[in-house]
C-alpha cells in the first residue's frame, strides 16, 4: 500500500510509529501535513495539490488530525474520501466525535451509561442546571477544549455558579456534568481497532489533581477491562461509527461511564502502558479495508 498519514508533525511519537509499523509491513507511508493541502472540486476529477504537486496512487489514508483544525482536517480526509482512498476513520465519524455534545446525545441513545450532562443556550437558571446534575461538586468543560484544558471542577454551588456565569457571559459553549467521586481522579482508556479492544491503560491524574490527561502530568498503567467495560467501549466506537478510536471511561458504583471518544488516540500512552505494537494494528486494519497485504516483513 502506499499510506498518507495526515500529521502536521512527523515528529510526533504516533506519527512515527505508524511510519515504522506501515514500513515494517512493507508498505510506503508518506506524511502530509493537512494545513498544506489545497483541495480541488470537479466534477468526475476531485484531487489534492500538495506543494503545488498532485497526490495520485494512495491507497489509503490515517488522518492525525487535531482538535483545533477539525474543519479543514476532516475537508481532507473526504476528498481522499471522494477520490476513493480508504480512511482508518471515516470524515463524518471525525465530525461527530469532536462534537461533545453531538457525541454524547448519540452515546446517550445508544444506551451508554455516562456522567449526567447539561447543555443550555447561556440560561440564566444556572442553580437549576447545577440541581440538575446532582450538585456540586461538579465539572465544567468547554465544548472546544482538548487535553484536559478548558475544564473545570468547581467545589461548591456557588463557585459552579459563578463559572456557568463567566463563561456564559463570555458566550463559551459549555457542558455541565456530574462529578463521579468514587473514580478517584483516574479514567480508563480502551484503544479500539476494528471492533476490537486492542489495549487499555488505566490513568491517574498526579496528587490533587482531578483530571488525568496524561498531558497533564499523570501516569498510565496496565489494566484487564471486565466485560461490562469492554462492551461498553466497543458499542461507543461502533454508535459514532470510528474503526479507531480511545474511548475513555470512568469507573463507578454504577458501572462504567463514557467520557469521552476520540478519533485521533495517542499511540505513546497506550504502547507503553501495554507494550504492544498498537501502531501495526492500525496498519493490519488499513490492509483489511483495502485488501491489500504486505510484500515483505521486516522482523524486529
Amino acid at each position: 500500500m502506499k499510506i498518507a498519514i495526515l500529521s502536521r508533525n512527523p515528529k510526533l511519537y504516533s506519527t512515527r510509529r505508524l511510519v515504522e509499523a506501515a514500513e515494517q509491513r512493507g508498505h510506503q507511508a508518506v506524511v502530509l501535513d493537512h494545513l498544506r493541502c489545497d483541495l480541488v472540486i470537479e466534477q468526475g476529477d476531485p484531487h489534492i495539490l500538495y506543494k503545488g504537486e498532485r497526490l495520485t496512487d494512495f491507497d489509503a489514508v490515517i488522518p492525525r488530525i487535531g482538535a483545533s483544525v477539525t474543519f479543514y482536517g476532516t475537508a481532507v480526509v473526504r476528498q481522499f474520501e471522494m477520490m476513493k482512498v480508504k480512511s482508518a476513520v471515516d470524515s463524518q465519524a471525525i465530525v461527530r466525535s469532536r462534537d461533545k455534545l453531538r457525541s454524547l446525545q448519540i452515546l446517550s441513545r445508544a444506551g451508554l451509561g455516562m456522567p449526567k450532562t447539561a447543555f443550555t443556550n447561556y440560561s440564566k437558571e444556572t442553580s437549576e442546571l447545577v440541581k440538575e446534575v446532582g450538585g456540586a461538586p461538579l465539572v465544567i468543560k468547554l465544548l472546544e477544549g482538548t487535553q484536559g484544558l478548558g475544564v473545570v471542577l468547581a467545589e461548591t454551588r456557588k463557585a459552579a455558579e459563578s463559572v456557568i456565569e463567566a463563561f456564559h457571559n463570555l458566550k463559551a459553549r459549555i457542558i455541565v456534568q456530574e462529578f463521579i467521586a468514587e473514580a478517584g481522579g483516574a479514567d480508563i482508556r480502551a484503544f479500539i481497532v476494528n471492533g476490537e479492544v486492542v489495549g487499555a491503560m488505566k490513568r491517574q491524574g498526579k496528587e490533587g489533581e482531578f483530571r488525568s490527561n496524561l498531558h497533564r502530568g499523570g501516569n498510565a498503567s496496565l489494566i484487564k477491562l471486565t466485560r461490562q467495560e469492554k462492551a461498553a467501549a466497543l458499542l461507543a466506537a461502533k454508535s459514532l461509527g470510528l474503526g479507531v478510536a480511545g474511548v475513555d471511561m470512568l469507573q463507578s458504583k454504577r458501572g462504567p461511564l463514557i467520557l469521552e471518544v476520540n478519533s485521533s488516540p495517542g499511540l505513546e500512552g497506550i504502547e507503553r502502558a501495554t507494550q504492544k505494537d498498537i501502531a501495526s494494528k492500525v496498519i493490519e486494519y488499513m490492509e483489511g479495508l483495502t485488501k491489500k497485504t504486505p510484500k515483505k516483513r521486516v522482523k524486529e
